[in-house]
């Protein structure tokens, strides 16, 4: 295996596009683009950054227990060493957090040289959220809680991209993403062994409840500005992602939950498109772009999301 792969495996290559619709979709929600592309363009690679390191450290804490269960992985397996990890795992962090200062630092290209604080600090409250998950909280009943916490401030990190906490929308907007990925996470608790169907069942009401908690968006815009197409796209969506979570629930086996797990997680670019169409209307549509390198590195031999 190639060491271009090994790295691949180990950041989670196929999961990063989901990364980036975040910061789209926060982007797309607050009407800052195109006035603020370069704000953007730095918060891309920050959040890139920040969700590879969350992987890689994500692997180092969990090196006895993949040993037992997924030895093929890069640690457990030997290609890449603890020490080797944990250094790469800094660095991404770190780097996330420098790209997000330097997003603050370019809104004072739009704002009469006024700086912002505000992605350099979601940033550093997303390394330590991170950094908690991994090392500790994944291990409670807190795990999924911490692991939408961390998609909630993905968002917010893609909101801060106007300058402003749009608020109460965007923290309703970062709410959907972040309880859809609590779902997910403690639908995937157990995926290596055969799971508990009430706990899956709690798992997927707790996923379709945020598509509940979606339906008011489009209230905070004026009435024709939200895209008539937005509950008929959150219903397909519904459907879509309800029957791998249901074969899962009927037949909870290791095969049958990774594959709605799997679902899931690409689902998460068209959750938020669906949502950037509540917000953004119809141009809300082009986050699909990001679905194509999501299916195309999901299905590549070698690679896994999960």
């Amino acid at each position: 295996m190639s060491r271009r792969q090994t790295y691949a495996q180990l950041v989670r290559l196929p999961n990063l596009p989901s990364a980036l619709a975040d910061i789209g979709l926060g982007a797309l929600a607050t009407g800052a683009l195109p006035g603020r592309w370069l704000t953007f363009l730095l918060l891309l690679p920050a959040s890139a950054c920040l969700y590879c390191g969350g992987m890689v450290w994500n692997d180092y804490f969990d090196v006895e227990q993949d040993k037992r269960e997924r030895p093929f992985r890069p640690i457990p397996s030997g290609r890449v060493s603890q020490r080797e990890a944990a250094l790469i795992g800094a660095a991404l962090l770190a780097a996330g957090v420098v790209f997000a200062i330097l997003a603050g630092w370019s809104q004072a290209l739009f704002d009469e040289g006024e700086r912002s604080a505000r992605p350099g600090r979601i940033a550093i409250f997303l390394v330590v959220a991170i950094l908690l998950y991994d090392s500790w909280l994944k291990r409670t009943w807190a795990g999924q809680i911490a692991m939408g916490s961390c998609r909630f401030l993905n968002v917010l990190l893609g909101i801060s991209v106007a300058g402003t906490s749009a608020w109460p929308r965007g923290a309703h907007l970062a709410l959907v993403v972040g309880l859809y990925i609590v779902g997910v996470t403690w639908f995937a608790r157990t995926e290596a062994r055969m799971s508990n169907q009430n706990a899956l069942r709690g798992a997927a009401a707790v996923l379709f409840s945020s598509f509940l908690l979606a339906l008011p968006l489009p209230t905070y815009l004026h009435p024709g500005e939200s895209s008539p197409l937005f509950p008929y796209l959150l219903v397909g969506l519904a459907f879509l992602l309800g029957l791998p979570v249901w074969q899962a629930i009927v037949s909870p086996t290791p095969e049958h939950v990774q594959q709605a797990v799997k679902r899931c997680l690409m689902g998460l670019i068209l959750l938020d498109t669906v949502l950037a169409t509540a917000l953004a209307s119809t141009v809300g549509l082009v986050l699909l772009v990001l679905l194509l390198p999501s299916m195309y590195l999901n299905y590549r031999k070698g690679l896994y999301a999960t």
